[in-house]
């Protein structure tokens, strides 16, 4: 318990600050008109009207910093990873159907986020299909192997 417990706020404590990092980074789209119109899909969805620069959703600037300087959204992706990962682990010493559905529900969503940035035209992009992609594979080959051990696990043992 005390490991998982360790891991976890590792986890988060570089997830909060890679997360700041780039909510940092990404607000150079303020200054940055011509990227209004290609990187800003959350105020597009919102229908937020941007006039000026402080009219921009603070998720798009996730998304400008995840376009032109990846280094930390992809620390954020990786970390939300390896917290996904740990929690699944955790949750199979106690229910392992759950950890089992969970593993395929995160693969799913990894699925729909690589499916999102097929073929980007930035680099940033590129770099974000092949995290998402490697995720769900991970977390396929997880779900897998886990069901593998809770059907084999206690059956060759001797009573």
């Amino acid at each position: 318990m005390f490991k998982y417990v360790i891991q976890l706020i590792l986890g988060f404590l570089t997830l909060l600050m890679s997360t700041a990092i780039s909510w940092y980074e990404g607000s150079g789209i303020i200054d940055n008109p011509l990227e209004w119109k290609y990187s800003t899909p959350f105020s597009q969805i919102f229908n937020i009207e941007i006039s000026s620069g402080q009219d921009i959703s603070q998720l798009d600037y996730f998304v400008y910093a995840a376009k032109f300087q990846p280094f930390f959204p992809t620390i954020m992706t990786v970390s939300v990873l390896y917290i996904c990962t740990v929690l699944i682990f955790f949750i199979f010493q106690l229910n392992r159907q759950l950890a089992i559905i969970l593993s395929g529900i995160i693969s799913c969503v990894f699925i729909v986020m690589s499916a999102i940035f097929f073929n980007s035209s930035t680099v940033g992009g590129n770099i974000f299909f092949w995290i998402t992609a490697v995720g769900a594979l991970i977390f396929i080959s997880m779900g897998i192997s886990l069901w593998y051990r809770k059907k084999y696990m206690f059956k060759f043992q001797p009573q």
